[in-house]
């Protein structure tokens, strides 16, 4: 198959791609109106979020047999329109799940024990310890929102705390050995913690909002890697000055552009101004999934689903 690259990712993708028969070849800078024009002669395309695959590139794309997207999500294809062309969905969640589940760890229990904090005002020459008392996990209930490879790899990396874990998916049947499914409505009496996991959809998008942070029995703290749009700022900032919300862990953000690659579109929201000042928030720039181990993953993943589609 002749295949075209639109992003760059780890060597080994093309490598053996090549190595299996395939013709690659790579475009990197033109925009997607030159993409479009060109995309007829090719059978797949490689990706990861330079651009949204629309009803347009893909009636362009009359030869496409498949699209790979180096990633967890499919949200930037036009997914019903693509199945409805015989194009062949590929994605990775395979790849990143074990680096999404120890960044939400490591968010959980930063903000557990006030190191961003503790850090700086070390760093400025104070040495506040009573301000700095941290809380402990152990004997917390995690409630996971999403219940996939990411919200298993979070619930797996979990299993060495004394802590319960509950998850809620609108799937049925996919709670496990380290994670007891329930309805919505005991996550929200149960919860201390509270993790999403979920891909952006209708049903995610702008999902945790007021009326849903009030459905929470108990302050809780939020850890968020998955997608930014699930979260509406401004309520999430109302909640912290309450108190409703502990502390917050962002990996993403409600800001950022769909590639991923850059944050606002124009200039910086009150909301997140507030949050780049809390002492209870951590901010990473949508690197939860983004270490040198999974881009290695997910380069493999996406040959391999791309080798046993065109066998």
């Amino acid at each position: 198959m002749k295949i075209l690259h639109l992003d760059t990712n780890h060597a080994l993708l093309i490598n053996q791609l090549h190595n299996l028969g395939h013709i690659n070849e790579e475009d990197y800078n033109s925009s997607k109106t030159e993409i479009e024009a060109k995309i007829a002669k090719y059978d797949g395309i490689v990706i990861r979020s330079r651009f949204t695959i629309d009803k347009s590139f893909i009636d362009a794309a009359s030869n496409l047999k498949f699209i790979a997207r180096v990633g967890a999500g499919l949200e930037n294809i036009d997914c019903d329109y693509a199945a409805s062309k015989n194009i062949h969905l590929i994605s990775a969640p395979e790849g990143n799940r074990n680096a999404v589940g120890e960044h939400s760890l490591a968010m959980l229990l930063s903000l557990f024990n006030k190191l961003n904090k503790a850090d700086k005002e070390v760093r400025a020459g104070k040495w506040l310890r009573e301000e700095n008392r941290g809380v402990e996990l152990d004997g917390k209930t995690v409630g996971l929102i999403g219940y996939g490879n990411m919200g298993k790899a979070f619930a797996r990396k979990l299993q060495g705390f004394e802590v319960d874990v509950l998850c809620y998916d609108i799937k049925e049947n996919v709670g496990d050995k380290n994670a007891e499914q329930v309805p919505l409505e005991i996550l929200f009496q149960e919860a201390d913690v509270l993790s999403l996991h979920t891909p952006e959809t209708l049903l995610t998008r702008n999902m945790i909002n007021k009326e849903f942070i009030n459905n929470f029995v108990k302050p809780f703290w939020l850890i968020n890697t998955a997608r930014g749009k699930s979260v509406v700022t401004a309520d999430l900032v109302s909640a912290l000055k309450s108190g409703k919300i502990l502390g917050a862990g962002l990996d993403v953000l409600e800001y950022e552009k769909s590639s991923f690659e850059s944050l606002f579109t124009s200039e910086i929201p009150e909301a997140f101004q507030y949050l780049i000042q809390s002492e209870n928030v951590i901010l990473s720039p949508h690197v939860a999934g983004w270490t040198k181990e999974s881009k290695e993953k997910l380069a493999q993943t996406i040959v391999d689903k791309i080798q046993t589609f065109t066998e």
